[in-house]
């Protein structure tokens, strides 16, 4: 039985009906049509962005149908979420919608990365979600004999934290539009930046692995974005 396939499927489910309470609890200041749009960009950007980077973290020459297929099956939340970035971002050209629209979708997306965390913890070192071999008292045996970072509960405990701060963010602070998934991006990012030092990468280009520079480059989109609305303070989006 693939217990994180099923806690992937688990962790969609829960995360989308999650996100259809939050809207039918507030006024959502998009259109469902164009609510639909958007959900359709980010799921195409998600799907192509996932798996073009779980690609990157050890790229291979595809010379057989075999590794085609394997190729298929290798994804990555870090280039699902950035991936849904740019989807959305060209759906909105494309149907012209101006508003913020990843606040309604932040805590759902913590709550399914959390879920699918607790699959990749059940599955040990059969697949590439754990760390070196470590010293660290808090190293496990994740099925392999030997001691390691467990990376994936660092990250349970860290989306956990996350998930309350920006709940009581949400609830307590007068943000402006879309800020509240800013903040999740850069501080999970930021997060993943620094746990890719304890995952024992075998590709690098100077030094980074492919995950830490989506998270450069992640950093720099919200730089370029930031300076975009500083010199245009009456965009909506």
């Amino acid at each position: 039985m693939n217990v994180h396939l099923i806690l992937e499927y688990l962790a969609f489910f829960l995360a989308f009906r999650y996100y259809v309470f939050l809207r039918k609890r507030q006024e959502d200041t998009i259109s469902s049509d164009n609510r639909l749009s958007i959900i359709i960009g980010a799921i195409f950007g998600a799907l192509l962005g996932s798996r073009l980077v779980g690609y990157l973290e050890n790229p291979v020459l595809i010379s057989s149908a075999e590794q085609f297929v394997q190729l298929m099956n290798t994804k990555t939340i870090m280039g699902g979420l950035f991936g849904g970035l740019l989807g959305v971002e060209l759906a909105k050209k494309i149907i012209g919608e101006k508003q913020s629209s990843g606040d309604l979708f932040t805590l759902p997306i913590i709550v399914g990365i959390f879920i699918g965390r607790i699959g990749c913890f059940l599955m040990g070192t059969k697949e590439f979600t754990y760390g070196k071999v470590t010293t660290f008292p808090l190293g496990m045996d994740l099925g392999d004999g030997l001691l390691r970072h467990p990376l994936a509960l660092y990250e349970l405990v860290f989306l956990a934290g996350l998930f309350w701060l920006l709940k009581r963010f949400r609830e307590t602070k007068d943000l402006e539009s879309g800020m509240l998934f800013k903040l999740f991006m850069l501080s999970y990012f930021g997060f993943r930046f620094l746990l890719e030092f304890l995952k024992p990468n075998v590709f690098f280009v100077l030094g980074l692995s492919s995950i830490q520079w989506l998270c450069v480059i992640c950093f720099v989109y919200y730089k370029i974005e930031q300076r975009s609305k500083s010199r245009s303070p009456n965009r909506l989006d």
